[in-house]
């Protein structure tokens, strides 16, 4: 989706942002995921031009993120579901939310997620599958992953 693409890099976040990474992109997911938005007008609101809109919805679609639907037997609109896929990206959404509660909200959170089951907040943490939660990113690290072709994780390594 991106006017770039990033094929000489070998980095998912990259790939990511192709598929993500434009104006108004996750500010869509988000409404699709959190505000139940599934029709093309549901997402007006938000001041996206029709045209862009109409744009990242079909690549949306092309990337498997979401998937067209008709809608009720008696209505004539078309639905916008969210797939698997699309529903993966819901802590990207929050994490980035929490780092703007921090750095870009000065009066404080705008919006809380909140965990249905029992309303208190919820949050993205950086976890180590041994222990636990990595409170400083510089005790994180990178290392070639079985992805990585063999030539640049020789010189990585």
């Amino acid at each position: 989706m991106l006017g770039k693409t990033y094929d000489n890099q070998v980095c998912s976040a990259a790939r990511a942002l192709e598929l993500v990474g434009e104006r108004w992109s996750l500010l869509i997911i988000r409404d699709a995921l959190f505000a139940g938005s599934t029709r093309f007008n549901d997402w007006l609101r938000l001041g996206i031009a029709t045209n862009i809109l109409k744009s990242r919805l079909d690549g949306f679609i092309e990337a498997g993120i979401m998937e067209r639907r008709n809608g009720s037997p008696v209505s004539e609109h078309v639905q916008y579901v969210l797939t698997d896929k699309g529903r993966d990206l819901a802590p990207s959404i929050v994490t980035l939310t929490e780092w703007g509660d921090r750095w870009a909200a000065p009066n404080g959170p705008p919006i809380l997620y909140v965990h249905t089951v029992c309303d208190n907040p919820i949050t993205q943490q950086t976890i180590c599958s041994k222990c636990g939660r990595v409170h400083d990113p510089a005790e994180v690290n990178v290392r070639p992953g079985p992805g990585m072709p063999a030539d640049i994780a020789a010189r990585m390594g």
